[in-house]
């Protein structure tokens, strides 16, 4: 019984969307608050461009050549709902990118080692094992010294978790980022998604997924920025739509101009949302 819950939770908080997600260098200069980087060459492999640590997409890319690892290190989902608790840890959850051009990349992302443990009234159990395979091609359509910038990004989810942890279908969807440049150093990321998933009683049949985050972002020091985020989604799923709500706040630090550290901590606003959230981690560019 405990179990039979994990699988409608995890679809429901994540789609096919990872977990670990985003920031975008608003600054017009290095990571570190140094010089400014110049955007005259297409290709600039100063330029960061970090998918954490909220829920929404960055319509940047990585230079061609470019390799970048983001990855939680430790990311704890708390549902609690009817007398039950479910808990999901990820104690890793890497993401490795690659600039395929200037205008495109590509990203692979799983958790290879998830524990979804549930507990009642009758007991407690628990489920591990590797989480989904989720790749990403995304296009940016703007240049990068636009004041609004926008990308279109296609998702696949491929089911490498075993049942309980996944639901074991091939699943997918687009996004389409957008970033705003406002006043003194602010920006506004909205990131609307639709996904085509699986239906919870016939796996043969498929369902719409609305899924949309708008993050504002500030540099409060040259290292130092903070993120507030709405995030919902809307699954149609025909045997029992859920409507998922959620208030999200994150700080992400550069420690070198290349390698960024993270915490936040998303909390849900209805009882179909997953109770709390807590995410730490790290971005790299190699």
């Amino acid at each position: 019984m405990l179990l039979a819950l994990a699988p409608a939770v995890a679809t429901a908080q994540a789609g096919t969307s990872p977990k670990a997600m985003p920031q975008e260098d608003m600054k017009d200069a290095s990571s570190d608050g140094s010089a400014p980087v110049s955007h005259v060459a297409l290709r600039d492999t100063t330029k960061l461009c970090f998918e954490r640590p909220t829920k929404s997409s960055a319509p940047c890319v990585l230079p061609k050549g470019c390799i970048q690892l983001e990855s939680d290190i430790g990311n704890w989902t708390v549902n609690s709902y009817a007398g039950a608790r479910i808990d999901t840890i990820e104690y890793v959850n890497p993401t490795l990118k690659y600039g395929l051009g200037d205008y495109t990349d590509i990203e692979a992302n799983i958790a290879p080692y998830v524990e979804v443990r549930s507990r009642d009234d009758t007991g407690v159990s628990h489920l591990r094992g590797v989480g989904d395979l989720t790749l990403r091609l995304k296009h940016r359509l703007t240049n990068p010294n636009r004041t609004v910038r926008y990308a279109v990004v296609g998702i696949v989810k491929v089911p490498t978790a075993r049942l309980g942890i996944g639901n074991r279908q091939l699943e997918g969807g687009v996004t389409a980022p957008v970033v705003v440049k406002l006043h003194q150093g602010f920006a506004l990321t909205v990131s609307p998604e639709a996904d085509l998933l699986t239906n919870n009683d016939h796996p043969g049949r498929r369902h719409l997924q609305i899924v949309m985050a708008a993050v504002l972002q500030k540099p409060v020091t040259s290292r130092l920025t903070a993120f507030g985020e709405l995030w919902t989604s809307q699954n149609y799923d025909p045997s029992g739509h859920i409507h998922q709500y959620s208030a999200d706040v994150a700080v992400a630090y550069m420690l070198t101009p290349k390698f960024q550290i993270d915490l936040g901590g998303n909390i849900g606003l209805n009882h179909q949302t997953p109770n709390a959230q807590i995410i730490a981690g790290f971005g790299t560019r190699f």
